[in-house]
């Protein structure tokens, strides 16, 4: 298991915060690395999307933890093959109120599918980490023209 997180602040209340982070069709504005992401079925616990990733890969994933305003979880797999594929990850966005602002932790687990998996992912971990950095950017951006 490989845990990457990242942890900021918005200077948004929770609730603007919630309304980008729960909409698949906003990944691609404030998450790097999505390219395109829309949902497939359903909506809250259980909603199944799929996300494009910048670096060509589909990935189906299912919502496994919904809890407006504070919290989105979903777990993807990659089709095909590659590194991503049949690898596990979890995203995660924890949101806590912080005065009129936000705080946003942003966490990524993957289960790599073998040794060879296991090692890339370990050498990608800093541009992982830096992705989420600038996803936390982004997410203030936006975020902030919303509320």
């Amino acid at each position: 298991m490989i845990l990457i997180e990242r942890s900021g602040r918005v200077d948004a209340p929770i609730e603007a915060v919630w309304e980008v982070v729960q909409q698949a069709d906003q990944l691609p504005a404030w998450l790097a690395g999505v390219r395109q992401a829309e949902v497939v079925s359903g909506e809250g616990f259980g909603r199944r999307q799929r996300v494009h990733a910048a670096d060509g890969a589909s990935l189906d994933a299912e919502v496994i933890a919904y809890e407006p305003p504070k919290l989105i979880s979903w777990r993807e797999r990659a089709e095909g093959t590659g590194m991503r594929a049949e690898a596990r990850t979890e995203v995660q966005i924890a949101l806590t109120p912080e005065g009129r602002g936000t705080g946003v932790r942003l966490t990524i687990v993957r289960w790599p599918s073998g040794p060879v998996s296991a090692a890339l992912l370990r050498l990608g971990i800093r541009r992982i980490g830096a992705d989420l950095e600038t996803s936390l950017t982004r997410l203030a951006d936006l975020a902030t023209v919303t509320a």
